[in-house]
């Protein structure tokens, strides 16, 4: 490539991170995302419902709404960031941002790609999901090959990342990066501000989606005859203690029979359960299983200690 060819080439990239699709701000509306407890509102909400599939496009909002450094009005999302300039709305060039090259892999196949004024090509799947996903109004144009990164194919365009994952269901093999979540760690970001907050929207309330269950014991080894207590702590999908859910933990004791212990979570999502320990075998291993349950929801762990003498 010539110096001449190589300067359009840069030209015709810089050119296309800035040609930005805008939105007006015109709406004062939010919604509250209970899988990261996070709103998105007025412009930046706006936005995210003109985008096709936003959910798997841009994410779920993982900060909301704060002034960065630069003085500008951003929103973080797992695969996006969406900035507020004079009353518009734009996607951040996150692919750009975080593009560091890998092992590029050479694919040529006129009949299955499309090349772009930046010379790069989109090929296969790649191509189905970027044509059905906004081209480049919304991905924006491709800026690599494809290549070999972190064990998998992957390809970086201007606003974002696309994955191969062979391993997902069928439809489900290409998805976008979370550049969203990767920037914003790799420039500093106030780590505080991932925390999940409370509905802008009044009679509003967070929902649980899912149950994430840990509990573990007082004492990794007990006596054969001693006291003992296991410890349950019930979250939900962003960590926050579930309260009043119910469930039964059961006690496999070294002789194989077994005890039930029903519990119900309190205000911190926490449930201790007093377990005296009788004439166990040295040796042998007490194992706890718990099932908790709250809605519709179902979660389950298993922890265990040793009888030591």
């Amino acid at each position: 490539m010539t110096k001449l060819a190589r300067y359009i080439l840069g030209l015709v990239i810089i050119l296309s991170l800035l040609a930005v699709v805008p939105t007006q701000a015109q709406s004062t509306d939010s919604y509250f995302f209970s899988e990261t407890r996070h709103n998105v509102q007025g412009a930046f909400w706006q936005y995210y419902q003109g985008v096709t599939d936003a959910e798997t496009v841009l994410g779920y909002p993982i900060t909301e709404e704060f002034i960065n450094n630069e003085n500008i009005l951003v929103q973080y999302f797992q695969r996006a960031r969406l900035e507020l300039r004079n009353g518009q709305v734009y996607l951040s060039p996150l692919g750009a941002l975080n593009y560091e090259k890998g092992v590029q892999l050479s694919i040529n196949n006129p009949l299955a790609c499309e090349k772009y004024d930046t010379g790069f090509s989109v090929c296969f799947a790649f191509l189905d999901f970027f044509e059905a996903h906004g081209e480049i109004a919304l991905l924006g144009y491709p800026i690599s090959p494809f290549e070999y990164q972190d064990n998998i194919i992957v390809q970086y365009f201007q606003n974002g990342r696309l994955e191969w994952h062979p391993s997902n269901p069928n439809g489900q093999k290409v998805v976008v990066g979370n550049l969203g979540s990767t920037y914003f760690y790799k420039i500093g970001e106030d780590p505080a501000r991932l925390t999940g907050v409370e509905p802008l929207n009044a009679g509003i309330s967070a929902q649980v989606l899912s149950l994430s269950v840990r509990a573990f014991p007082w004492k990794a080894t007990t006596a054969s005859t001693d006291n003992q207590a296991i410890f349950v702590i019930v979250q939900d999908q962003t960590l926050q203690p579930v309260i009043g859910a119910t469930g039964s933990a059961i006690v496999t004791w070294t002789d194989g029979t077994t005890s039930t212990l029903p519990f119900v979570t309190d205000a911190k999502g926490i449930e201790t359960l007093l377990l005296p320990v009788s004439n166990q075998t040295p040796g042998g291993l007490v194992t706890i299983s718990v099932q908790v349950s709250h809605g519709d929801l179902v979660g389950q762990t298993t922890t265990s200690f040793r009888i030591w003498h």
